[in-house]
């Protein structure tokens, strides 16, 4: 396999298809790389270089037991791109990832990105608070911990419908993206997943957005019922300084793997925008 040792020793496991202009992917909670696979095949043949990691604790990535936070989430992305010694990226990050991108530009800055696109992501702030009234209750959180504690495999089970709107009346969801939902949450380690939890939910991105200054495209369902656009893309977009927005009616969060079609026409065409501007 392909992996690089981190400073902690942790290990992680990346994939890194065709040539071009770098792009990296940053998965969603409880998932791994393998989520990508329909974006990266896509732009790998439409000329670039595409890189994606399992999240510490998830895939096929040691699971190590500490370092289940963004600061870590961050700095392990950071480890992968300068390893690959990868410039001019285009940094992808859907849901918990689009936290991990956020992060990283928080601490790592904007020296080897191009630009930087959140797709159904978790930033600024999931958690309600007084400052964020129209966040999510601690209770719904603490739900899924709960869940994940007493049956994994059924909680995962259980979440993959709202994770891509298969609960709605008329949705198209195959069962096979259901079941590879299920597979991909069940390699993730139960400490790792139980403590991502918090770090996607209670992380206040709202400075890292501000540190943002690379042209951003921010992409989002309408119809997302577990990280609401209200809450975070429509944020998010008022923070990052000349952000591109991009909302799909009726889609839900998990959008990458149900319209990839749509997902990838406008990512492919974002992407080319950086290719030309380096050449």
């Amino acid at each position: 396999m392909s992996t690089i040792t981190t400073k902690d020793g942790t290990t992680i496991y990346y994939k890194d298809w065709g040539e071009g202009p770098a792009v990296t992917f940053s998965h969603g909670w409880p998932l791994n790389a393998d989520m990508w696979d329909g974006q990266m095949l896509f732009l790998a043949q439409h000329g670039f270089r595409v890189v994606a990691h399992d999240r510490r604790g998830h895939g096929r990535s040691s699971q190590a037991s500490s370092g289940n936070d963004m600061d870590g989430y961050a700095d392990d992305l950071a480890a992968v791109v300068e390893a690959l010694d990868l410039r001019g990226i285009t940094m992808v990050g859907h849901s918990t990832g689009g936290g991990e991108v956020a992060r990283y530009i928080g601490r790592h800055g904007t020296a080897r990105l191009a630009r930087a696109v959140l797709i159904a992501a978790v930033p600024p702030l999931l958690l309600k608070t007084p400052a964020n009234p129209e966040g999510l209750p601690l209770e719904a959180f603490d739900g899924f911990r709960a869940a994940l504690a007493r049956d994994r495999a059924q909680a995962y089970r259980d979440f993959a419908p709202l994770f891509y709107g298969a609960n709605r009346p008329g949705a198209q969801v195959s069962q096979g993206i259901l079941d590879q939902f299920w597979l991909w949450s069940m390699q993730a380690g139960l400490k790792n997943a139980y403590e991502s939890i918090k770090a996607f939910s209670e992380t206040d991105f709202t400075r890292d957005l501000e540190r943002f200054d690379v042209p951003t495209l921010v992409m989002h369902g309408e119809d997302d019922q577990v990280v609401p656009v209200r809450n975070s893309a429509k944020k998010s977009a008022q923070l990052i300084r000349g952000a591109t927005e991009i909302y799909y009616p009726g889609l839900s969060h998990g959008l990458t793997a149900t319209h990839p079609d749509l997902v990838n026409r406008d990512l492919l065409a974002f992407c080319q925008q950086a290719a030309r501007k380096v050449a």
